[in-house]
């Protein structure tokens, strides 16, 4: 079983120093960001399972930093910050951060954080997990058991290499999933002729599953960061 990935977010050498020796003494895996900007671009790039977040960073305010990742990700957040005024927590807490640690704190304490914070972790994928069978999103439907992609009564006929993008896209729903992500899942690596292949086929797929192809309203595209699967109204049974 991989061990959980940790995204650190700290732009002080000692304090960021001593949060990954205690991530290494657990063997958990880990990325370093001293910059919000940094932050936002490794959690999209590397899917951390959990983030420890500095609120006061020398380009970006912690709270932006939370707001920007719960438009798209519900991972956790554990704030790890000096400020212990209650103004300041409770600012945090709003914006989705799903803890609140006041330096100095304790590696006891820390780790007992982190523990808390990957049980919802292993809770909410055993959930997503259970529901994954069926996936329906508007008129769009996976029966992932058959293998089977429906627009509405009927099946569309994909390739291997778009039912396995599809999929992928559908699992992630809401989720801005970029190039680099995309390539090293589907082929295993990320040079350039693998990101223009993908662009060719996340065309002919959108014409496949796309009431307008010109239009889409399923996979949205971020232009030089990746594409996202947008939540339809699922239509009635």
């Amino acid at each position: 079983m991989n061990k959980p990935q940790m995204l650190v977010v700290e732009d002080d050498l000692a304090i960021g120093n001593l949060i990954m020796t205690t991530l290494e003494t657990q063997q958990y895996q880990f990325h370093r960001a001293n910059t919000g900007a940094g932050a936002v671009l490794d959690a999209l790039s590397y899917r951390p399972d959990v983030m420890l977040l500095d609120l006061g960073l020398p380009d970006m305010d912690g709270v932006d930093i939370i707001k920007k990742i719960r438009s798209w990700s519900n991972m956790p957040i554990i704030v790890v910050s000096a400020r212990s005024e209650d103004t300041d927590k409770v600012a945090a807490l709003d914006a989705g951060a799903d803890d609140y640690l006041t330096k100095p704190f304790s590696v006891d304490e820390l780790l007992a954080r982190l523990r808390v914070a990957l049980r919802r972790v292993r809770y909410d994928n055993k959930k997503i997990n259970e529901a994954a069978s069926i996936y329906k999103n508007g008129d769009l439907k996976i029966d992932y058991a058959a293998g089977c992609v429906y627009q509405g009564l009927r099946e569309l006929h994909l390739t291997p290499i778009e039912y396995k993008l599809l999929c992928l896209l559908t699992k992630n729903t809401g989720k801005v999933l970029t190039h680099h992500y995309i390539t090293n899942e589907i082929w295993g690596s990320t040079s350039s002729s693998d990101t223009s292949s993908l662009r060719v086929f996340m065309a002919t797929l959108r014409k496949k599953i796309e009431p307008d192809a010109s239009h889409p309203k399923y996979i949205q595209t971020h232009i030089g960061v990746g594409y996202r699967m947008l939540r339809q109204q699922n239509s009635k049974e």
